[in-house]
């Protein structure tokens, strides 16, 4: 008897959720991946500009410090991004050329992370240099993202 009495229950609670999507308003699903997504996206972009702010501080003091903290800070950008994003990319598209351009940006990133620590340690290189190769760094990190 029991059964019986939950089960019309469920059929409503149904039945109440597919008419809220046909009325066009949005499913409870549907609000909680937008809210997602734009806190993913709001992460992201305070990761860009602490990794903005943490170059330019490198370019000023050459610190073997600072140069370690911008790595550590672009990299967490890339966990973030590669990894969140290559999954989200995978469920919504069945290409796998994505991906290896993808995989190419941050092979790239990871090159220009070597040049920076050499520059870094050949105290002799300009400080436009040093921004203009900060600035393909972060360039690589947008076109990554986005």
């Amino acid at each position: 008897m029991k059964i019986n009495q939950e089960l019309p229950s469920q059929m409503d609670t149904t039945t109440k959720n597919q008419k809220a999507a046909a009325d066009g308003r949005p499913s409870f699903d549907g609000m909680v991946q937008s809210q997602t997504h734009k806190l993913k996206q709001q992460e992201v972009q305070q990761l860009m500009k602490n990794i903005t702010l943490q170059g330019d501080k490198l370019a000023r003091f050459r610190s073997f410090r600072d140069l370690v903290k911008f790595k550590r800070m672009v990299k967490g950008f890339l966990q973030e991004t590669v990894y969140n994003g290559l999954d989200l990319q995978k469920s919504h598209s069945f290409s796998m050329d994505g991906n290896n351009s993808k995989l190419a940006i941050v092979k790239e990133v990871d090159e220009k992370l070597i040049e920076l620590t050499e520059d870094i340690m050949n105290q002799e290189k300009k400080t436009v240099d040093l921004l203009g190769l900060i600035g393909e760094i972060k360039g690589l990190l947008v076109n990554l993202y986005t």
